[in-house]
């Protein structure tokens, strides 16, 4: 019964939408393959994270087992690559490739950056080199751009720090006055910085060498419930994956509202408390599904 009632619950917030935001815009995703398993057939685990390349690799934080899984999707095949557990990793939670293949991974419970090389050996943890103050860090999220440069979102100090490859202090932006609860940020190709308001479901964008942010979107709520990743393709386009609405919102390099992709469920294709998505040149789109135990590899036509 009660399993009834939340399905109905569901269906009933997905239909609280606007019809506009199910729109095509000449944009879809079209489900190529749903992860749940390694190689013996052990089950994934409330995946929290996922990172790709254009090469067709795709690694996988199995948050709930405490451990990372690698992948390659090539001629439509997808193939197990390893396990990588590592005790200085205990909760994987986001995933990041640099521009060698190494795996950086952001700690759900310790709080840390940890470096593996790409074969998961574990190399130490990021930590930042000097910054400007003492002012203490709590990282949330991070990401890191084409120049290997990490973005650290830093709730506690409420900043954006920059740092180079080797974890040395280049530049920090303050938040912007009027914001909600910051959960992502975002590298495009010109290093322009976006950071996504969750509570508010808008994005702000600090150009390349900017030093604030400003709002490029208004509120989207309409057209989402809880947006907790962001990621960019090479076009410019902004992907935003709403965690409580299961589903996936496309704006232009603009900020405007382009489609609304994808709705909640448990069948392949659906998306039930998604986490983090990743996006490769080639077109495929690979997302974290997490409360759906599994990956799921979609794509995305035009």
């Amino acid at each position: 019964m009660m399993a009834l009632l939340i399905r109905i619950f569901f269906l009933l917030a997905l239909l609280s939408y606007p019809l506009h935001s199910f729109a095509a815009q000449g944009m879809s995703l079209k489900l190529v393959q749903p992860v749940l398993t390694d190689n013996k057939e052990g089950m994934m685990n409330s995946p929290q994270g996922i990172a790709c390349d254009d090469t067709g690799l795709f690694i996988v934080a199995d948050s709930g087992n405490g451990r990372l899984l690698s992948y390659t999707y090539k001629n439509d095949i997808v193939s197990f690559v390893s396990e990588m557990k590592v005790p200085q990793l205990p909760y994987p939670a986001r995933v990041q490739l640099n521009s060698k293949g190494d795996i950086f991974v952001f700690d759900g419970k310790l709080r840390r950056i940890a470096h593996l090389n790409p074969q998961g050996a574990f190399q130490g943890y990021l930590e930042p080199q000097a910054l400007p103050s003492a002012a203490p860090i709590a990282i949330r999220n991070f990401t890191i751009d084409r120049q290997d440069n990490f973005y650290l979102l830093d709730i506690l100090s409420e900043r954006v720090l920059v740092l180079d490859p080797t974890g040395k202090f280049l530049k920090q932006i303050a938040f912007p006055a009027n914001h909600g609860s910051f959960s992502d940020l975002a590298i495009n190709r010109n290093n322009d910085i976006y950071l996504l308001d969750s509570t508010n479901a808008m994005v702000f964008v600090a150009p390349k060498d900017a030093n604030a942010f400003s709002p490029l979107t208004k509120s989207l709520r309409e057209d989402m419930n809880f947006p907790v990743s962001i990621s960019i393709d090479s076009g410019g386009k902004i992907f935003l994956v709403d965690q409580n609405g299961g589903g996936i919102v496309v704006l232009g390099q603009n900020g405007a509202f382009l489609t609304r992709m994808l709705s909640m469920g448990w069948k392949p294709g659906f998306l039930y408390y998604p986490s983090q998505i990743c996006i490769n040149g080639k077109g495929n789109v690979f997302v974290a599904d997490r409360d759906n135990n599994r990956a799921q590899i979609f794509e995305l036509s035009r």
